[in-house]
């Protein structure tokens, strides 16, 4: 009998140290069968909306290919606001599934500490039947017995008990496992909400940002083609004489820069800075880079993406600056764009933003949406682009730094990251393999 009590003892305090609490979250009045029926029908829904997405981005991509036209930009424009409002649906779609699983896991979560719960009671009330039956002296509990085989039955019992009472252990154990994994689920969950919630107000400015810029357009424009075609050769004018202006003053620069500070190329040191990879344009000297740039050469990559895609820290950093050339008229250059400063020895820029997400001294992890893509042209934080797209820069860190561009015919106003020739490096090189 000893022997029992020490065993349900040790589970007392086994569990009783684990300081299980309940959680203080309401619940609906839903079984996890019912919460489960409605998170199957909203991941059901979510596939369709990502298919729609599909639809429309491909949409997006082919009207971009044809002849750079009022109408065309218009459809551009309208068929992006359709693929952003169903970008809201796909989030608020992901709050709703990400609570009904919240739910879900509370109600299992408080379900398990309750078992857990009765169990220690009912294993602390054993405990004070043993250690009243340890107050009898042996002669008196052998006294109780009236024959030898009502003794041995009753030891009999007490292996029964013990076999039971380590089943009930492995059980309790194998509870509290389940339970820290839920407790783990349940708090990713509710980062995942917070996280959800804050897109889904990111992206309805975004959709705001279209309307506007659609708006603008056709005032500019007054719906006539002429003047657009007038307003788009003196925006390409402009960009193309800052761009000459910038290539010229960095050729001039000479940036002191160890090689021994900077990594060695290897695929795969940093991650992509957008989930689906469509490259545009490479690092480097190009036919479109001839075509596009004064200077012969693209000093980054662009990815083709669809305004309002988020934009991911390629590595670990600290957001070195941001800011908006838009913000001085005339100035066409990146746009919205962010500086993220790395500790191996690299700095990257995301420029022609819809949105940014972060501020200056900010640490960012890899893979955290600091922004959200742009590039439509007449789009607030577009800079100079030719369509929608993520342009990414990689530099060495000793040779970028964030200053007001005062020696700028176009852009005085307007603080830009500028870097000697030499500090440019292909993102290519150390992103991972196509």
């Amino acid at each position: 009998m000893k022997k029992n009590v020490f065993i349900t003892f040790l589970v007392y305090v086994y569990i009783c140290g684990n300081m299980l609490v309940f959680f203080p979250y309401t619940v609906r009045a839903l079984t996890t069968v019912e919460l489960q029926t409605q998170i199957d029908a909203k991941r059901k829904e979510k596939e369709k909306l990502d298919a729609e997405n599909i639809r429309l981005q491909i949409q997006i991509q082919e009207t971009g290919k044809q002849a750079q036209t009022l109408q065309n930009t218009v459809k551009v424009l309208d068929t992006t606001q359709k693929k952003l409002q169903n970008d809201i649906q796909v989030t608020q779609n992901k709050i709703v599934g990400t609570t009904l699983t919240i739910d879900q896991l509370t109600i299992e979560i408080n379900k398990t500490i309750q078992k857990i719960e009765r169990d220690k009671s009912a294993i602390g009330e054993a405990f004070r039947n043993m250690a009243l039956a340890e107050d009898k002296s042996m002669v008196e509990n052998m006294l109780e017995y009236k024959t030898l085989g009502e003794i041995w039955n009753d030891l009999e019992t007490v292996q029964r008990f013990q076999q039971s009472l380590r089943t009930r252990v492995n059980d309790l154990s194998n509870l509290e496992k389940d339970y820290g994994k839920k407790k783990i689920d349940f708090e990713g969950k509710k980062s995942d909400l917070v996280n959800f919630k804050g897109e889904l107000a990111d992206r309805k400015v975004i959709v705001l940002q279209n309307k506007q810029a659609k708006s603008t357009l056709l005032v500019q424009t007054k719906s006539k083609e002429v003047l657009y075609k007038e307003l788009l050769a003196r925006n390409t004018e402009l960009g193309k004489k800052f761009e000459q202006e910038l290539f010229q003053f960095e050729s001039q620069l000479k940036a002191q820069i160890d090689p021994s500070r900077i990594p060695a190329e290897k695929a795969g040191l940093l991650s992509w800075p957008v989930d689906r990879i469509r490259i545009t344009q490479r690092f480097g000297k190009s036919i479109d880079a001839k075509r596009l740039y004064v200077s012969g050469t693209h000093n980054g990559v662009d990815f083709g993406t669809s305004v309002g895609t988020p934009v991911k820290s390629i590595s670990d950093g600290v957001v070195e600056g941001s800011g908006n050339t838009d913000l001085q008229s005339g100035c066409y250059s990146y746009g919205r764009w962010i500086l993220i400063k790395h500790s191996n020895g690299l700095s990257s820029l995301y420029a022609h933003l819809s949105f940014s997400k972060v501020s200056v001294g900010q640490s960012v992890n890899t893979g955290d949406v600091v922004g959200y893509s742009g590039g439509q042209p007449g789009s607030n934080g577009s800079g100079y682009s030719t369509g929608p797209h993520l342009h990414l820069t990689l530099l060495a860190s000793q040779g970028v730094s964030v200053q007001q561009y005062t020696q700028s015919k176009f852009c005085k106003q307007v603080k830009i990251p500028i870097a000697g020739a030499n500090a440019y490096l292909d993102p290519l090189a150390y992103l991972p393999t196509l």
